[in-house]
């Protein structure tokens, strides 16, 4: 044998080596951490990071909570891999932490959404009157660019709304949707072929038009959703429901309209809102704080993941399919699906 295959073989019994122990250490961490990943998660998801906004008393405080973006529960338990905008078990969390710590003595609720799901709202609403009523704890709410729809149903319990001139709010309602292409495919020679144990099972179908009984199936349970909504704001607003149920159509309108409409109760900015709670509380020296994600080695796991995975268009478009719903599903939105 020569001196090159002699070479050759070394060369390959070394990469076969190191192939070996690569593979060994990559199953010993794939089993620790699949061991340790429900620990971690429960732990990431239970630990809230505190920035001081205003520093003061940290035996009385305000919290500054924040709905950005659609208010969905799109399934993930923390925002343990970078998700961005609104999490809803995330913020659930945060209003749990308001109820248990006796320290926080009122909440300032900022809401910038176009709304979303109908039950994610409900929880919301729910979470928030449940705080209220077994801790007297006080919310006032600072509506930025937009708090329309479900957006406005988290605010309706608020002991007060701040709203600006340019405030998109109202759009109070309900909405279900979803696309009809049966046509299309006709045209593209498509055939879908269903099989279903009852006349209502492919209701909503987007490769058939929907039957007047299927319609009215629909508009019954989007009129009982609509109920709701007027009535967690008959009761929050303190307004005939008739007064509601004359704006309650689904049109939107800016912060003046609101005021008006006793949808809101004055203008204001964050500072303005948080001056309000001091004075009307008795909360001169309040330390004021926000929640964050806590900065534990799960967030450096984030962006080891993010390095890994990148932050390219392909990745982008399996991260929105994999979390947007797919189905058609009753909503507190304004705008588009």
């Amino acid at each position: 044998m020569n001196t090159k295959r002699w070479i050759a073989l070394v060369i390959a019994a070394a990469v076969l080596v190191i192939s070996l122990l690569v593979n060994s250490v990559f199953a010993m961490f794939q089993s620790d951490f699949a061991g340790n990943f429900d620990e971690l998660m429960a732990a990431e998801s239970s630990q809230f990071e505190e920035t001081v906004i205003e520093q003061g008393s940290a035996n009385s405080r305000i919290a500054v909570l924040e709905v950005d973006g659609a208010i969905q529960d799109t399934g993930e338990a923390s925002p343990l891999f970078g998700a961005t905008g609104y999490n809803h078990e995330f913020f659930m969390g945060q209003l749990e932490q308001i109820k248990e710590d006796d320290s926080v003595k009122a909440v300032m609720l900022k809401i910038n959404s176009p709304g979303g799901g109908v039950v994610e709202s409900a929880e919301i609403y729910d979470k928030i009157t449940e705080i209220q009523e077994e801790t007297g704890k006080p919310f006032y709410v600072s509506m930025e660019a937009m708090a329309a729809s479900g957006g406005y149903y988290i605010a309706a319990p608020a002991d007060k709304i701040y709203v600006n001139k340019e405030t998109l709010t109202g759009s109070i309602g309900v909405i279900m949707q979803s696309v009809n292409y049966g046509e299309l495919a006709e045209r593209y020679g498509v055939d879908f072929v269903t099989i279903k144990s009852g006349p209502y099972k492919d209701i909503m179908s987007p490769t058939r038009d929907m039957t007047e009984e299927e319609r009215e199936l629909l508009q019954e349970m989007l009129d009982d959703s609509y109920q709701s909504f007027v009535d967690i704001i008959v009761e929050g607003r303190d307004m005939p429901e008739d007064e509601v149920r004359a704006v309650a159509d689904g049109r939107i309108m800016n912060g003046r309209q609101a005021v008006e409409a006793n949808l809101a109760d004055d203008f204001g900015y964050e500072e303005d809102v948080i001056t309000a709670l001091r004075n009307d509380f008795e909360l001169a020296d309040a330390e004021v704080f926000k929640y964050g994600v806590s900065q534990s080695w799960g967030s450096l796991l984030n962006v080891k993941v993010q390095s890994l995975f990148g932050n390219d268009i392909e990745t982008q478009m399996l991260a929105k399919l994999m979390t947007e719903y797919s189905s058609p599903r009753m909503m507190y939105l304004y705008g588009d699906k």
